[in-house]
């Protein structure tokens, strides 16, 4: 099969070596790539949501698959843009339908498919312009901390946890009266803080039967020790030792079931990723948000431990064969560590020359993922906040992030930070 990836990350990465390992696989192309996606295909300079430069393009290439690794084109309706053109229909789209894909594009819409499906998650209520004094009044009698969430895709940012009133209500003001994020935030979900440890599972679903496919925690903060600023993830680690047994019943019989169940009843065209976001509130998990493809830096941990074909499982979901697959791990653990650009995730400098990188194959249980990177005048530069994500094997966590660590001391650009406590708690 000819494949098209779209997405330029770490994710886009692990997710290109993972294809091209597909005995399915005869051509691989990336829209647009990084400088590490060429190793396993030809990058193309067709941007993720620019469907009409890749129609053309699979109608020259003969495409039959389309991987869409970030959140944008499905929301913007990449699947429903291939299915409606009858010069695309052949080629399977792996993502939902925009209407699915609001799961992670509409706050408000997640919220309100949780409570029709009794799925567990934080209490919640919902403001925009029309009712701002409303929200107003509802943020000084609530609890602290107050989680407020932008509705639509913020890219990452849309998410603050307030710890008093005054910020809150402060929050508020810059959400829906300065539009902070613009339309994203023209409404506002205002939810309860739930204090527990996050985990993230991830599942193939073809809108009526599912696969879990690995689950991962990772590392929001900057800081070592979980401070400092949100990022987009500084490390992650797979198996987590929690999120087994009997927690991970809980979260089967109470929100993956009765998700993919409620995309069965509402007839939501899905095929493809869904991430769950739980928190393990003292055992008991409850939902904290979907998204509707993989993770980043979770595929880079979860793509390695899963041992499955990935483009046969694809093909599984297109011929209602999903339910009688089987899913294989690697026992090994995984953990990566993110190599970010000096500033981020504030301002940050791009276009430093990255020196030290291993060889390919140089180290048999370590794996260097590209995120941010370009390929100028032979040289590869930072191009982006994160830049790298190393993985490694290993028999426990501890030692996985140490293989990744000695790796990375061997990576040079300028301004180059990374968390060395990466999986600290276990």
């Amino acid at each position: 099969m000819n494949i098209l990836l779209l997405g330029a990350g770490g994710r886009e990465h692990a997710l290109a070596w993972k294809l091209a390992q597909s005995a399915h696989c005869s051509k691989l192309f990336i829209a647009p790539g990084n400088a590490g996606t060429m190793q396993f295909g030809t990058n193309i300079a067709i941007s993720a949501t620019n469907f009409e430069a890749q129609k053309q393009f699979c109608l020259e290439q003969g495409i039959d698959m389309v991987v869409v690794g970030p959140e944008d084109p499905l929301v913007l309706g990449v699947y429903d843009y291939y299915q409606q053109d009858a010069a695309l229909q052949h080629i399977l789209v792996i993502g939902p339908a925009a209407y699915g894909a609001q799961l992670e594009g509409s706050k408000a819409f997640s919220k309100k498919f949780m409570q029709r499906h009794n799925i567990p998650t934080a209490a919640y209520a919902e403001f925009e312009t029309s009712n701002f004094e409303e929200g107003k009044a509802y943020i000084a009698q609530h609890s602290l901390p107050i989680v407020l969430k932008a509705d639509g895709l913020a890219a990452g940012k849309g998410v603050v946890i307030c710890t008093s009133h005054a910020e809150a209500l402060q929050v508020f003001e810059e959400m829906i009266v300065h539009k902070q994020f613009g339309d994203a935030s023209s409404r506002v979900v205002i939810e309860q803080f739930l204090d527990g440890i996050e985990v993230s599972i991830f599942v193939l679903t073809d809108g009526t039967s599912y696969q879990i496919i690995g689950h991962a925690k990772d590392y929001k903060r900057i800081g070592v020790g979980d401070t400092g600023l949100n990022t987009g993830g500084m490390g992650c680690v797979s198996p987590v030792p929690f999120a087994q047994g009997e927690f991970m019943q809980k979260a089967i019989d109470r929100i993956i079931e009765p998700t993919v169940n409620g995309l069965a009843t509402e007839n939501i065209t899905y095929k493809g990723f869904i991430f769950f976001g739980l928190i393990n509130v003292q055992g008991e998990p409850y939902t904290i948000e979907y998204n509707c493809r993989m993770g980043d830096p979770e595929t880079e941990v979860v793509m390695p431990r899963l041992s499955n074909d990935l483009v046969e499982l694809f093909l599984a979901i297109h011929n209602g064969n999903l339910a009688n697959t089987t899913i294989q791990f690697d026992e090994r653990a995984c953990a990566t560590v993110v190599a970010v650009s000096g500033g981020y995730p504030g301002n940050y400098t791009k276009g430093y020359g990255i020196t030290g990188l291993p060889a390919a194959n140089t180290h048999a249980d370590t794996i260097v993922f590209h995120a941010g990177t370009s390929l100028q005048n032979n040289v590869i530069q930072t191009n982006g906040g994160r830049v790298l994500a190393v993985t490694s094997y290993a028999d426990n966590i501890g030692s996985a992030v140490q293989k990744s660590k000695a790796v990375l001391e061997q990576i040079h650009f300028d301004g180059m930070y990374y968390r060395h406590d990466i999986g600290y708690e276990f």
